[in-house]
């Protein structure tokens, strides 16, 4: 925990750092709208593709996952076998592949891109779930990785980032303002700091809103890759442990299984409910334009 909140201390501050050297070249004056809008890109944009590069290495730290240069065993070889058949299948690069020890049934993609990722198991799983289901399970994150949804799921934070930034501190100078605050001080920070909470609720709502609809997609592609009797059945295996995650937040919302949410607290879910993405599945067209790109499915 102590070395997670360190690493993202250090991340946010060397990406201010970067900001202010950046800004400071270029002469961009952060008083202006067009410098804090400048400001609040490069800081919003800066902190996501950061996150993005150094997401495999932090999966890896923040899981203990392992991964297989040279299998040991059947287990994994049949892991390497399936993700290298599913990777040429989908027409991306061989992602690494680890197993991380954890209870629950769950399974994980990161990477900054399709030809250089990661797909990692729990030993939950592998002691849970039979072969034909956990095959759906690597096929769902296989699809992940060939949607790009890690790049994707960066540029949309990174967006939101900059707007909440930007939107927070400006219609924080007006509020202080018409308090007669007029240059800011402790008032403004004060007004900033909370606009940056509620205006940042809201946007984690819509990256959630994109991140549900990423999971119908994924299941789509892992049912094209292993079969969609087999997605199912991993998907009602799933539903057993279905609320239980261990996965450090970075990377929780690319793993197969999601919280339990009703109500408000569903907007902020990163996963649609279990009884909901088997439904979609039954009712899906599996066809080439409804999963990942194939050459040999």
């Amino acid at each position: 925990m102590f070395s997670r909140i360190a690493l993202f201390l250090a991340t946010n501050l060397a990406v201010l750092a970067l900001v202010s050297i950046i800004m400071a070249i270029f002469g961009i004056d952060p008083a202006t709208n067009a410098g804090l809008l400048m400001f609040a890109a490069i800081f919003g944009f800066g902190g996501s593709f950061v996150s993005l590069a150094l997401s495999k290495w932090s999966a890896k730290r923040g899981t203990g996952a392992h991964v297989i240069e040279q299998p040991a065993n059947e287990t994994e070889r049949w892991l390497v076998e399936t993700v290298r058949r599913q990777a040429e299948a989908a027409g991306i690069g061989m992602p690494e592949v680890a197993i991380y020890d954890a209870p629950e049934i769950n399974a994980f993609a990161t990477g900054a891109n399709r030809n250089n990722a990661l797909v990692a198991v729990s030993t939950g799983l592998l002691r849970a779930m039979d072969r034909d289901e956990a095959e759906a399970v690597l096929g769902h994150e296989v699809a992940h990785v060939a949607n790009g949804d890690m790049v994707t799921m960066a540029l949309l934070q990174g967006v939101l980032n900059t707007f909440v930034i930007f939107l927070a501190r400006i219609v924080g100078r007006a509020i202080s303002n018409y308090l007669g605050r007029e240059g800011g001080g402790l008032a403004y920070y004060g007004i900033v700091f909370v606009l940056d909470m509620i205006f940042g609720l809201f946007a984690s709502m819509i990256a959630m809103w994109f991140s549900r609809r990423r999971e119908f997609r994924a299941d789509v592609g892992g049912a094209q890759l292993a079969g969609r009797h087999k997605m199912i059945a991993a998907l009602e295996r799933l539903g057993q442990t279905y609320g239980h995650n261990t996965l450090p937040k970075q990377v929780a919302a690319f793993g197969i299984s999601g919280g339990v949410g009703h109500g408000l607290k569903r907007l902020l879910m990163s996963h649609p409910p279990l009884e909901e993405r088997i439904q979609a599945l039954r009712d899906a067209q599996l066809g080439q334009e409804d999963g990942v790109h194939q050459r040999a499915i």
